[in-house]
């Protein structure tokens, strides 16, 4: 908002700052002066008021009032003491009627009898021409000229014009039309406010004029409006009809409903002198619900305290005296301060201390370092090995999935849940989200789907809560893999609980049954039970294909489902060393044919029990089972890796060792160690 540089000076008495050293004061104690422009004989300073300020800064008075207390200096208030003609009565000129008392607070009324309307003085048509604003006529430049000194839009009306001398405020009917005094026609709505007379609108409240009761140069009675409106039926009404004004501008940020008396003086006084027109006696003033200045008691100690320095009492007082505040009473370490309505932006002792501590100057305030001890948060050792987990599934190739707390009772069905098993949620968004999820493994295979119809190869995990009845809640930990096998996914397990510390893992054959819901999610012969020191922390294994055909997934999936409470007190940041051997490793391969009952770890436990401390580890790379293979078995494929701690092992004694673990492989009748 542009101010100018003259106009400023003129409430003052003695000399401001040059321009360029007034914008670095107004800037460092109130807001940014983002240019400031040489304009004939005067200097604009383009300030960037903020939106809190409106209500007193956007106006020549209210930066006035600024510098004041910035500077210390004196204010001189503008002239407004007007002349009543005794003979004339405002009464008999215009009657007011406010329909909404909350849309209008406040409508004060003047009128001006005989006045000369002609061109304005020269000083007022350069001020306002540098402020932006076109000279008309000397009552419409008045209005103008007051709105930028006061802050308060003004709107003049030819008297003779108002049908039945009345003005009403009231919202317009739909479809009401009205001609604006720059020619533009709008159509209104009934969330729109307006001026009326007695027949139809004269001005959109706030807004702009309208082009019927417009002054001209034959105007002789003018009724002079000064009112305060509520701001966001300004703003509603501004975007409405798309049309912004000097005026709305103002009123959108909030006014102070007691300014619209001394404007309104100001310009009646301004018309008298320069229009030689005569005042009638009296204002139309209604003002229903007056608006008093807050009192707040501010406590000097907390002042001190929250600035950080000691300002002394006297400062602060004269502080509060230039921004026409005032001290109604002092106390031995308190003092109540009286807030002038035109603050809309102080309400608290905050508020107060803050025009303190800017008008004192921030830089006066020295830097301190803060005393006290800074004490490490506690380790939250849940939150460590949820993102631990995270990050080593994350590393092996799964992507985290978020899914709602939720699921409804077609996946209770499917997946064999039973109601006394479920906790039903009582105002459900949708029938979808019935009940709290018992499980993170029907989101899951949901998520399958969904991901199935664009990749055919994918990894995905969720940590999260499951709830079941009647009062269980805790953290599990599911994923789930399309497009790979029951081995790659146990290594995913084997890996995550190894970097957690964990040791003495084991897998136990699962046969579920449907008896208990598990049963509805594994695979019958495909699911193995994941166990830590003998106890059960979770499941690894094939989706049953009844699952699989409820949600048309023609891949076989693979999954995993953790108690994730158990994993992470089970988990240590502790760790074996190991020292890596110097001696080469060798890896030799080995294949054999076996029942289709037979485990995998049976196999491994006899080749680990064959070996010795020279197998230093054994991979299953295949499993194989098909019907050319006879008698219902299936053939097992291992990578053996030999490695001795203290030597080289020569291909002497790795044949030895192999031959040793082929034999007690042999030794079962129906196990077959395949040669080539």
């Amino acid at each position: 908002m542009v101010f100018s540089y003259n106009w400023l000076q003129s409430f003052f008495i003695k000399k401001l700052p040059g321009p360029d050293k007034l914008a670095e004061i107004l800037t460092m104690n109130l807001a940014e002066v983002e240019e400031v422009k040489k304009e004939g004989q005067d200097f604009i300073l383009d300030i960037d008021v903020r939106p809190n300020r409106a209500g007193d800064c956007f106006s020549h008075l209210g930066i006035a009032r600024e510098i004041a207390a910035i500077t210390d200096s004196k204010l001189k208030i503008p002239d407004s003491k007007v002349i009543e003609d005794r003979k004339l009565k405002a009464k008999d000129f215009v009657s007011v009627e406010i329909k909404d008392k909350a849309a209008c607070p406040r409508y004060t009324a003047r009128a001006i009898a005989d006045v000369k309307v002609g061109p304005s003085p020269k000083w007022l048509k350069d001020r306002l021409a540098t402020c932006g604003l076109r000279p008309i006529n000397s009552i419409v430049d008045i209005a103008n000229y007051v709105m930028l000194e006061t802050g308060q839009p003004l709107h003049a009306f030819d008297a003779e014009k108002l049908a039945g001398k009345k003005i009403i405020v009231r919202y317009a009917k739909n479809k009401e039309k009205i001609v604006t005094l720059d020619e533009q026609k709008f159509d209104l709505n009934a969330d729109i406010l307006v001026i009326a007379d007695g027949k139809s609108p004269v001005a959109i409240a706030g807004i702009k004029g309208g082009k019927l009761p417009e002054i001209e140069k034959k105007t002789k009675n003018v009724i002079l409006e000064s009112a305060n409106f509520d701001h966001k039926i300004i703003r509603k009404g501004s975007r409405s009809i798309n049309l912004k004004t000097d005026a709305s501008l103002r009123f959108e940020h909030g006014l102070d409903p007691n300014l619209t008396e001394f404007a309104i003086n100001r310009a009646a006084f301004l018309m008298q002198k320069i229009a030689r027109g005569k005042i009638a006696q009296g204002l139309v003033d209604v003002y229903p619900k007056k608006v008093f200045p807050k009192r707040i008691k501010l406590d000097l100690d907390y002042v001190d305290s929250l600035l950080g320095t000691e300002v002394p009492l006297v400062k602060i007082k004269n502080i509060y005296r230039n921004l026409n505040f005032r001290i109604i009473s002092s106390g031995s370490r308190s003092i109540m301060v009286e807030v002038p309505t035109i603050r809309l932006d102080v309400s608290l002792p905050e508020d107060l201390i803050e025009e303190i501590g800017r008008i004192y100057g921030y830089d006066k305030i020295p830097s301190d370092f803060p005393i006290s001890s800074l004490i490490l948060p506690k380790r939250n050792l849940n939150i460590f090995w949820e993102e631990f987990t995270k990050n080593v599934l994350k590393e092996a190739g799964f992507s985290e999935v978020y899914n709602y707390s939720f699921f409804g009772e077609k996946e209770a069905k499917i997946f064999g849940y039973k109601e006394k098993e479920l906790i039903e949620v009582g105002n459900p968004l949708s029938q979808e989200q019935k009940y709290l999820r018992a499980s993170l493994i029907p989101n899951l295979v949901k998520d399958a789907e969904k991901n199935f119809k664009h990749f055919n190869k994918f990894r995905i995990f969720e940590l999260g809560k499951i709830f079941k009845a009647p009062f269980l809640e805790k953290r599990q930990l599911a994923g789930l893999i399309i497009g790979e096998d029951f081995y790659q996914l146990k290594g995913t397990i084997d890996l995550l609980l190894q970097k957690m510390g964990i040791s003495d893992i084991w897998y136990d054959e699962h046969q579920a049954t449907p008896e208990d819901s598990k049963g509805f999610v594994w695979h019958p012969k495909k699911c193995a039970e994941i166990k830590i020191d003998n106890q059960e922390i979770g499941f690894l294994g094939e989706i049953s294909p009844k699952i699989l055909s409820s949600f048309n997934l023609k891949e076989k999936a693979v999954l995993f489902d953790v108690d994730f409470e158990k994993l992470s007190q089970l988990a240590s940041e502790e760790h074996e060393y190991r020292p890596l051997s110097r001696y080469p490793a060798a890896v030799r391969d080995i294949s054999i044919l076996v029942p289709g009952k037979v485990k995998v770890v049976d196999v491994l436990n006899e080749i680990n029990t064959a070996g010795g401390k020279t197998v230093r580890d054994v991979d299953l790379f295949d499993v194989y089972e098909g019907e050319e293979l006879p008698g219902n078995k299936k053939n097992l494929a291992f990578h053996i890796i030999f490695q001795a701690e203290d030597r080289t092992l020569s291909p002497g004694e790795i044949d030895e060792m192999q031959n040793k673990i082929i034999k007690a492989l042999e030794s079962n009748p129906e196990w077959q160690v395949r040669k080539q």
